[in-house]
């Protein structure tokens, strides 16, 4: 009976000495044994073995990516304007012996760290730089806590500042302040509006009256050029009627001069013709608007119109004329 006894206890202790030796740790998490007191092996995921008894597992903890949520604090700028800003921060466990035997409570120290470096980077900041540079400081909070937390075996992926909150007083001011900005805005456009408004007026009356000039020239080059080319048109037309009344009358001399050549007999009627041209100027000059008082003694009538008979007479007898195409008597064929 006491054998049996002992064997159950046995059986006892070795099924929980067996039951403790075996650890199964999950994917994505790291455990430490520490054998006796000092740290002895990092446990993988997977199922892992132990001594029991000896060995003792002091630490497990994810090696994910987590979110550490830092509470608003308040924080005085470079120009002493009080703002409460809150951050997000984004970090994981790269050495999991660091993490638990070079800093106690990682999660609070890693609080307390983000925001001492967010009120070191703000109170190196003017109130307008913190809202207009929010990427730079969240570069700078970054580069700072990944260097701080290296010895923890920590590494932090990405800072994010959430809220930028100035006080109630600086919020009024920054509206006044903004208000006025916005006035100031708008009177500079109005005004820039009203100055491009009469430039464009001005420069619009320039063009316009350049343009009328313009035309004006161009109408003026215009008509001197019909002008002139009238005046050229109208001598042309006057040279070529002088030319046609030259070749008439060439050709009306030459007519008659061959007439009186075969025909002696017409003399009498040139005669009659000439007179009767003579006379009729005469009537004409009386008759016109600026008429002429013409002294004309009747007795010397015959003598002019004898005259005439021997310009005709003298005409008859030329026997070369270049006009009319007749040689002209020498010395030696005239009668003596």
């Amino acid at each position: 009976m006491l054998e049996n006894f002992f064997l159950l206890v046995f059986l006892a202790l070795g099924g929980s000495a067996v039951a403790g030796s075996v650890r199964v740790i999950s994917q994505g998490n790291e455990a430490l044994v520490e054998r006796l007191g000092s740290y002895n092996k990092k446990l993988e995921p997977g199922l892992n073995f132990v001594l029991p008894f000896l060995d003792k597992l002091v630490y497990q903890e994810t090696i994910r990516e987590k979110v550490l949520d830092i509470p608003p604090q308040k924080c005085i700028t470079r120009d002493n304007v009080g703002i409460e800003v809150d951050a997000v921060v984004y970090w994981r466990i790269v050495d999991m012996e660091k993490a638990w035997y070079k800093v106690e409570h990682l999660q609070s120290a890693m609080v307390n760290l983000v925001l001492t470096q967010i009120r070191s980077e703000m109170g190196q900041l003017e109130l307008d730089k913190t809202f207009t540079a929010r990427s730079q400081i969240n570069e700078m909070l970054l580069r700072d806590l990944d260097i701080a937390t290296d010895p923890w075996g920590v590494k932090v992926t990405r800072v994010e500042l959430r809220d930028i909150i100035p006080s109630q007083t600086v919020r009024e001011s920054m509206e006044l302040q903004m208000s006025a900005e916005r006035r100031r805005r708008a009177a500079i456009l109005t005004s820039e509006g009203e100055r491009e408004s009469a430039v464009n007026s001005a420069r619009g009356k320039a063009e316009a009256q350049i343009l009328d000039a313009e035309a004006r020239q161009k109408a003026t080059i215009l008509q001197a050029e019909a002008q002139q080319k009238t005046i050229v048109l109208q001598a042309q037309a006057e040279r070529q009627q002088q030319v046609l009344k030259a070749q008439a009358t060439a050709e009306a001399m030459q007519i008659i001069t061959n007439t009186l050549k075969n025909e002696p007999e017409a003399q009498e009627v040139l005669q009659f013709l000439l007179a009767q041209n003579y006379l009729e100027m005469g009537v004409k000059i009386g008759s016109s608007d600026s008429s002429k008082v013409m002294f004309m003694d009747p007795r010397s009538i015959p003598a002019t119109l004898e005259g005439m008979r021997s310009i005709v007479s003298d005409a008859t007898g030329v026997n070369s004329n270049p006009l009319f195409g007749n040689e002209m008597p020498t010395n030696n064929n005239r009668p003596n």
